[in-house]
């Protein structure tokens, strides 16, 4: 079913409802369009934090510790 179609589906039944029902759910799309909204801001900071280059200097950290400094190994 496309967009178009759920859209038209959607407001011939809202226009057969009483006004507290038609509330009910345009509240509800508020709801679910304020949780997309949510989602794709959450994708896009985890976007911009991935491609910033703030944390660039763990990848170049030195290696401090060695297994040679283990006092006791497990799962090898």
């Amino acid at each position: 079913m496309t967009k178009q179609l759920i859209i038209e589906r959607t407001l011939k039944v809202i226009n057969q409802l009483p006004e507290d029902k038609a509330a009910e759910i345009s509240d509800f799309a508020d709801f679910v369009f304020k949780r997309y909204e949510e989602n794709e801001l959450s994708k896009g900071i985890q976007q911009i934090t991935t491609d910033s280059k703030a944390f660039e200097f763990l990848k170049k950290e030195e290696e401090i510790y060695s297994m040679n400094d283990l006092k006791k190994v497990y799962n090898e």
